[in-house]
């Protein structure tokens, strides 16, 4: 077994989640594993399909391996989102400790083969892969989905993780990537019907502005990782351009620092909200 599941399955057996959030560069990643270290927490930092291929996945590959090593193994460097099964072997052979492969918009039957195929190759290199059944709403990198077929069933979920052999799932019970326009429905029955029915670690997508309350219950009811993206680029933008706006040509200020402070509180409320905090 790959050491580095232990992270998802220390969670899944103490009811709390590990946190997963998305950077887009160096300032972002440095405040996300700042977080992570000074919480005690074990985390996914991780870059979209979008981020990796914009800035190159040999050179986010190895970033990621030296905040591993510093992190001894607590910071895991993972691809998210990926429709391309070439992007994933192209992240395992950069040193990616995760991958996910998004196939979803797929049928079953595709989705599993594709998800096997990447299955196969990153676990023959000792990397983890975290696959999708159901939709998740929303715009997100791999495409929009607004239809109402977005809920799992169980059968599906059961098929995918018992033929790709994935270490991870995502499933779709009604989050949605971005920021919601109303409060979320989210199916806790059916998380706790496919929760019951496998036995491998579950991922909760779509984690910006869904209710405290709610995330609680998806990790007290099976999910055991949790993801943030949207949030955090937001926090990003917007201390950015509150610090653009106060810039003065005679008084160069540092505008970087501060959002990597506004970003890195954002991230010890979220390592909180899973309760991830003093995990090691």
């Amino acid at each position: 077994m790959n050491s580095n599941i232990s992270i998802l399955l220390n969670a899944d057996k103490n009811k709390y989640a590990v946190p997963h959030f998305n950077y887009s560069d160096i300032w972002e990643l440095e405040a996300i594993c700042e977080a992570a270290e000074a919480e005690k927490a074990g985390i996914y930092a991780a870059s979209n399909m979008r981020v990796t291929e914009s800035l190159g996945v040999e050179y986010l590959g190895a970033l990621g391996k030296k905040v591993y090593e510093l992190s001894q193994g607590r910071i895991l460097n993972h691809l998210d989102h990926s429709s391309s099964v070439d992007l994933c072997k192209r992240a395992v052979d950069a040193g990616y400790q995760s991958v996910m492969i998004d196939a979803s918009m797929y049928p079953l039957e595709e989705n599993i083969r594709l998800t096997k195929e990447v299955v196969d190759y990153a676990h023959a290199h000792g990397v983890l892969v975290e696959a999708e059944i159901g939709h998740i709403l929303g715009r997100g990198v791999e495409g929009s989905y607004e239809k109402e077929d977005y809920l799992v069933t169980v059968e599906d979920a059961v098929r995918m993780a018992e033929e790709t052999m994935t270490d991870s799932l995502a499933i779709g019970i009604g989050m949605a990537h971005g920021f919601y326009k109303t409060t979320p429905k989210i199916n806790i029955q059916r998380l706790k019907e496919v929760n019951q029915a496998i036995d491998i670690p579950l991922v909760l997508h779509g984690g910006t502005g869904v209710p405290y309350d709610i995330v609680r219950e998806c990790i007290c009811n099976g999910m055991s990782k949790a993801n943030f993206g949207t949030i955090l680029h937001a926090t990003y933008i917007n201390t950015l351009r509150d610090e653009i706006q106060t810039f003065e040509e005679t008084n160069i200020p540092d505008l970087m620092e501060p959002v990597r402070e506004s970003v890195k509180e954002k991230v010890v409320e979220l390592i909180h909200v899973c309760s991830a905090q003093n995990r090691y």
